[in-house]
């Protein structure tokens, strides 16, 4: 009976490493197979033959053990190892590599799988798909502005390759740059003429003429003095200049074309362009400016002098403008440039404009005043003569485009503190920071973020979250039963699936354009082969010789 056992002992060893062997097979197998995890396996002892129980030591005599005799051994258990797989970069934007325990959650006739490899591609249809199966990839479909549903409500993963996004018109445009504190100047007189002096008298407004002092190109001191004089209704501004000792100079600076009365409108505001003057002389290299925009028309006898006329500091006032793309709500470009003077110490005039080639009208007020505080930083802005209000002030605009599209209210968002315009030493140079209009576009590429994110590239450069891959973590993944393909299904003991965020509710994110390989290692396999080559020879010795044994005691019949 003792032989038979042996026997059985050595057949059992044969069978179980056998399934030993088989393990191994399969991890070298798949040594190359993208996701799969290597397994092992454990052994344990089976039911021991009790040839002698023990007994209880008693006052005169020890205890005794007991005598068991092995019956041999079976598979204990067969795991596998979860270890993380190294990456292999593919360049292809659809190959997904998991970082982490969580595993791809895919859907095939009505049931989930779950899996690790992601060699994934978009099908006919725009589904996310594993290719060798056709199993739909999970996750999470964006609505038309681009958001994520909350939740953990997974569907099909499906992309419109023939999307477009329709053309945005602009609404806003945030500004940044720097206004140099030493350009040259221009400031404008404040003057209100009383209309109800006016007559077929000439009539100079006092307090007129005012003087203003200018710089010439060479450095030169001069003096400006403007008059305003009413012949019929008519306001027709003069100037003269004199040199440092007050005299009049003989050759007095032009102006082409020539000073005409000026204009206002309904309000009383004068609507008469700027006109430049220059000087014919080379002696005395001068060259300003002088704007009317100030000047005011009323019933009222009240006058009044603020800032000077335009001053020149040394050289010819150079505009800094700073102009942007803008789009309609067909799609259409304008450029939309902003234009800033510096008036005199720290306030600075703006003026939004847009080509004549563009076409289009604007509604109120595109014109304004910015001053800047101490620090170089924008204190205050008025548009129209009015002050802006809010923090940062922040002006609008109103463009209608002659093409038929949309009217727009476009906010000018100058910044505030060090991040929008402001007036240092530095040179001046004024830009777009951005704008938030987009003409339309088509979908031109796809990429896949850490956050399982599938964001959509665009033809005019924006992108769009178009949808989002989630991932399932298990409390116990050596429950799973593979279901091949390297896939697997929920078993009794693997527990619910966690569905999940990328890297965010999950510790798992996802990396595009790599594959995770096989985690089997290849010198341990064939390390375990020879421990079960040799095993499995030594329990083939233990069958050929206890079969010896038994020739031998049916020969003693003989």
């Amino acid at each position: 009976m003792a032989l038979l056992n042996s026997l059985f002992s050595g057949v059992s060893g044969l069978q179980n490493l056998q399934s030993m062997m088989d393990v191994i097979g399969n991890n070298i197998a798949n040594v190359d197979t993208i996701g799969f995890k290597s397994s092992r396996v454990t052994f344990s002892d089976t039911f021991n033959e009790l040839v002698k129980s023990g007994t209880n030591p008693t006052d005169s005599t020890g205890g005794t053990n007991s005598f068991q005799v092995g019956l041999g051994m079976k598979i204990n258990s067969i795991d596998r190892n979860w270890n993380q797989g190294t990456f292999q970069t593919t360049g292809i934007s659809t190959d997904l590599a998991l970082q982490g325990p969580g595993m791809f959650i895919l859907n095939s006739n009505g049931q989930n799988f779950y899996s690790r490899a992601g060699a994934f591609e978009f099908d006919s249809n725009g589904k996310l798909v594993d290719p060798q199966n056709g199993a739909v990839v999970q996750g999470k479909v964006a609505n038309g502005l681009g958001q994520i549903p909350q939740g953990t409500t997974i569907q099909d993963i499906v992309v419109d390759k023939n999307l477009k996004l329709p053309a945005i018109k602009t609404s806003n445009i945030a500004w940044g740059g720097n206004l140099q504190s030493s350009s040259a100047t221009i400031a404008t007189n404040t003057v209100n003429l009383d209309d109800s002096l006016a007559g077929s008298t000439p009539y100079t407004a006092p307090p007129s003429p005012t003087s203003t002092q200018i710089v010439g190109k060479d450095g030169t001191a001069y003096t400006v003095k403007v008059s305003y004089s009413n012949t019929a209704g008519a306001w027709t501004p003069s100037y003269q200049v004199y040199d440092a000792s007050n005299s009049l100079l003989s050759s007095q600076p032009t102006v082409t074309p020539a000073i005409t009365p000026l204009t206002f409108n309904s309000s009383g505001n004068c609507t008469s362009a700027p006109v430049q003057i220059t000087s014919t002389d080379p002696q005395q290299n001068i060259n300003f400016s002088l704007d009317f925009s100030k000047v005011t028309l009323s019933a009222s006898s009240t006058t009044s002098t603020s800032i000077p006329s335009i001053v020149n500091q040394g050289g010819v006032e150079a505009p800094v403008i700073g102009s942007v793309s803008v789009y309609d709500s067909l799609g259409n470009a304008h450029t939309l440039s902003v234009q800033f003077d510096h008036s005199y110490g720290n306030t600075w005039s703006w003026k939004v404009s847009v080509p004549a080639t563009d076409g289009g009208t604007f509604t109120g007020a595109t014109s304004g005043s910015m001053t800047f505080d101490p620090n170089g930083q924008i204190q205050s802005i008025t548009q129209g003569g009015v002050t802006v209000p809010g923090i940062p002030p922040i002006p609008q605009i109103t463009y209608t485009p002659g093409n038929g599209a949309e009217t727009e209210p476009i906010n000018l968002n100058f910044g505030s503190g060090t991040a929008g315009i402001t007036q240092t030493s530095l040179s001046s140079q004024v830009a777009a920071l951005s704008q938030d209009g987009s003409p339309s576009a088509t979908l031109t590429n796809l990429n896949i973020d850490q956050y399982g994110n599938v964001v959509g590239v665009f033809s005019n450069g924006n992108s769009r979250t178009l949808a989002q891959v989630m991932v399932a973590t298990f409390t116990n993944p050596n429950g799973l039963v593979s279901a091949g393909s390297n896939m697997y299904s929920v078993a009794a003991n693997s527990g619910t699936p966690r569905i999940d965020t990328p890297g965010e509710n999950s510790a798992t994110t996802i990396q595009s354009g790599a594959l995770e390989q096989s985690n089997v290692d290849l010198s341990q396999e064939f390390t375990n082969m020879i421990v079960s080559q040799r095993g499995f020879e030594a329990n083939a010795k233990v069958v050929t010789t206890s079969d010896t044994l038994l020739q031998d005691i049916t020969n003693l019949v003989r």
